[in-house]
């Protein structure tokens, strides 16, 4: 089992009133699994996304990832984790404006003490890998928006990670840029990866294996997507 999430809560102060943005959640994934998470503004999506990326730590409840309990973990144990299994996707590319795309794609291989000539082998073959070793010099200002995308889809593979966490990942992109994106998570999980992908659009979440939707901080459903 890679992930294994059991009674998840997340419950936030905001003045006297109390939000709970995720209410008891339980959540299984296997190895090699592409799932989306869908759900109306406010259902807890987001910030169940950022449990199961180590980027929050729940209230309460267990989360279990490749075996170990991480719901207890201090900030730079999680740090360790995110860096070691985990690869994100944003909506926003979040690439360094001055770096070109193979620096940023180094980014976490820098963090993990790689040495230099070691990343710089591997953030070019992760840029290969998304159809981008042409534009290994070029900053994202030079990118187009699906380009600029790619680069972070190759700096989430940099490090072989056990997941790949996408927020929303076409949302920038025109629907014919988006599809193409699709196209390579599609690869990516045929490589082996496990997906895991938040997105409010259907067609969006159609490409994956699994739906999960939640609503009011709960799962309200969890089914397979038939012929896909």
């Amino acid at each position: 089992m890679l992930i294994s999430v059991k009674g998840i809560t997340k419950i936030y102060q905001v003045g006297v009133q109390e939000i709970r943005a995720v209410a008891g959640v339980d959540l299984q994934v296997q190895n090699n699994e592409y799932l989306s998470i869908m759900g109306p503004s406010g259902s807890g999506k987001s910030t169940l996304m950022n449990i199961l990326g180590c980027l929050d730590t729940p209230t309460s409840g267990s989360y279990s990832l490749n075996g170990e309990e991480v719901s207890g973990l201090r900030d730079d144990e999680l740090a360790f984790i995110r860096n070691k299994e985990i690869g994100f996707v944003f909506q926003t590319f979040n690439l360094l404006p001055r770096a070109s795309a193979l620096q940023n794609v180094e980014l976490p291989l820098i963090y993990g003490g790689v040495p230099s000539d070691e990343r710089r082998e591997r953030a070019g073959k992760a840029l290969d890998s998304v159809g981008l070793a042409d534009r290994a010099s070029h900053r994202p200002s030079e990118l187009s928006g699906g380009q600029r995308q790619r680069v972070a889809i190759a700096r989430a593979l940099v490090n072989n990670p056990s997941i790949i966490l996408a927020d929303e990942p076409t949302g920038n992109l025109d629907s014919s840029t988006g599809n193409e994106i699709m196209d390579i998570f599609k690869e990516i999980h045929s490589g082996g990866n496990t997906i895991i992908m938040v997105t409010h659009e259907e067609y969006i979440a159609e490409h994956s294996k699994r739906i999960v939707r939640l609503l009011d901080g709960l799962i309200s459903s969890d089914k397979q997507v038939v012929n896909n």
